[in-house]
């Protein structure tokens, strides 16, 4: 039982997995990018593309990130904006801002070279033990364990570990574990084997135990336990929030060669740093022109005339679901002011590639050029009066 008194190495004494996982990688592992060079910066930039992102979605960013900033001095050089803009549609982007964050300490303190330990990489920003462990393992061939959803599926099934692995004590002791089966070499390849096994063998829904090579020792197999394992609590229903946002004309009519209004999102939250459409979330028995009119009085000081709608866009974040309505809107008054916001332009449509937006931004947008397009007469649409 993973406990506190019960360390794993007590458990698993007898258990020396390497061999056979290691074998195992050797007859044909995956040949991503990331796999063909051992550079710390490319392991880091890697390793934190990957987090909760798919490795296919990965793979052109990766790419492109890597001929854009090939090394930790040119993404140190870089702008913001432009590291933003080349992470665009990935999500997460405190991944790109801490990228670029640490990019700058290690230029500065560490003369462009990544800290060969654990507990150097953790100081810089964005890395934590996980992400750590993988850089010191495989660039450095550091003995570090590593700890991610993978790994804690394969471990837990391996072990048969019936508590809840989110719970603060069965994470120790999986880290515990995770160490004490690292071998005295390969660390980098052992770490990065039993990721793949369960990217590739031990999913989640349908394990393939029959071409596992850890099938013999396997106590979830043996038990008949795999699809019970890892352990989680139920998970809680997602809140759904709607939002409301606003094109807002300069000269109060939608046009591809008018001006309207973006602003940059704060850089400590949410989508910090991106651009965005103006607007804000819907309070309760509020209509959505009155969220408009009050959010963007609120963020920019600006008072607007909601217009025609543009677009409904539904959208699923980690912890929270919204249904986004855009509309045209005119500029009625008011000078702006940066009260929620960072920054602010007015553009013209042909202007905005220039900048970097979420993917809900995008998808208006996209609605913007087919309607000034001739597609879809603006005026035309479902009104935007109170509704």
């Amino acid at each position: 039982m993973p406990t506190e008194a019960a360390a794993p190495s007590s458990l698993m004494s007898a258990l020396d997995i390497a061999p056979a996982l290691l074998a195992w990688w050797d007859q044909g592992h995956a040949d991503w990018p990331w796999r063909q060079t051992r550079d710390a910066y490319a392991v880091w930039v890697a390793e934190i593309m990957l987090q909760q992102t798919q490795i296919a979605t990965v793979i052109p960013y990766y790419e492109r990130w890597m001929a854009r900033f090939p090394t930790v001095e040119a993404l140190a050089a870089a702008s913001l904006g432009d590291v933003l803009k080349l992470w665009e549609g990935l999500g997460y982007y405190s991944r790109a801002r801490n990228l670029h964050a640490a990019a700058e300490v290690v230029v500065r303190d560490h003369r462009g070279r990544l800290p060969e330990t654990v507990a150097g990489l953790m100081k810089l920003p964005g890395i934590g033990r996980y992400t750590a462990g993988a850089i010191a393992s495989i660039a450095y061939d550091i003995a570090a364990p590593v700890l991610d959803g993978n790994v804690v599926r394969v471990l837990s099934r391996l072990c048969d570990v019936a508590e809840d692995v989110t719970q603060p004590a069965t994470r120790r002791w999986l880290w515990k574990l995770a160490e004490d089966l690292l071998p005295p070499t390969r660390p980098g390849d052992f770490n990065q084997a039993l990721m793949e096994l369960g990217q590739q063998v031990c999913l989640p829904q349908n394990p393939r135990c029959l071409i596992c090579p850890l099938h013999a020792p396997c106590l979830a197999r043996q038990r008949g336990t795999q699809l019970e394992r890892p352990v989680r609590p139920p998970r809680r229903a997602t809140p759904h929030f709607d939002v409301a946002a606003a094109v807002i004309w300069r000269d109060g009519s939608p046009s591809r060669e008018g001006q309207f209004l973006i602003a940059q999102r704060p850089l400590d939250g949410l989508l910090g740093g991106l651009w965005e459409f103006p607007g804000g979330k819907v309070e309760p028995g509020e209509t959505l022109p009155d969220a408009l009119r009050r959010e963007i009085g609120e963020e920019l000081a600006l008072e607007v005339r909601p217009g025609a709608f543009l677009v409904e866009i539904a959208h699923a974040y980690t912890h929270f679901r919204i249904t986004l309505h855009a509309f045209h809107a005119a500029y009625t008054g008011g000078d702006v002011e940066h009260r929620g916001v960072a920054d602010h332009a007015w553009v013209r449509l042909d202007d905005l590639e220039r900048y970097a937006f979420a993917v809900t931004d995008r998808k208006i947008i996209d609605a913007l050029h087919r309607t000034l397009s001739g597609g879809t007469d603006a005026t035309a649409s479902p009104a935007g009066s109170d509704r």
